[in-house]
């Protein structure tokens, strides 16, 4: 008898994990496709604060900066309600980072400060050439 409850008991628990497995990945895709649409959304307003940036940077950008578990801009409850200042902090990490020499110089033993400081004329340029005809 109390085999048979024991072999019950681990039948049960098997049919239970294989549920809970199924739920555990059903809940994953919700969670990247919730995912996927939020870094559209920040897609699209960088599209909207920055007509001029050349087109398929906003994707760039937006992945970049919602990246998960990665602290940056996009995760910040700013970056989640889609703030101004925010996708702006994010694009000009973007062009700091690859329009301009800022990775060289920290590279080298800048600290970042300088380098910002060495890159901020050129950031400032590009920002305002991707913000015309807003």
């Amino acid at each position: 008898m109390e085999a048979q409850a024991l072999e019950q008991a681990e039948a049960e628990c098997l049919a239970d994990e294989e549920a809970r497995a199924c739920r555990r990945e059903r809940e994953a895709l919700r969670r990247a496709e919730l995912d996927h649409h939020y870094v559209e959304r920040f897609a699209q307003r960088v599209r909207e604060l920055f007509p001029g940036c050349p087109a398929g940077r906003e994707t760039a950008i937006a992945e970049h900066a919602c990246l998960k578990y990665s602290d940056r801009i996009g995760r910040s409850a700013a970056g989640k309600s889609l703030d101004e200042e925010a996708v702006r902090l994010a694009v000009m990490a973007h062009i700091r980072h690859t329009q301009t020499r800022y990775d060289e110089l920290l590279a080298r033993g800048d600290e970042r400060r300088e380098a910002r400081d060495q890159v901020e004329e050129e950031v400032s340029r590009l920002l305002a050439e991707w913000e015309k005809n807003r």
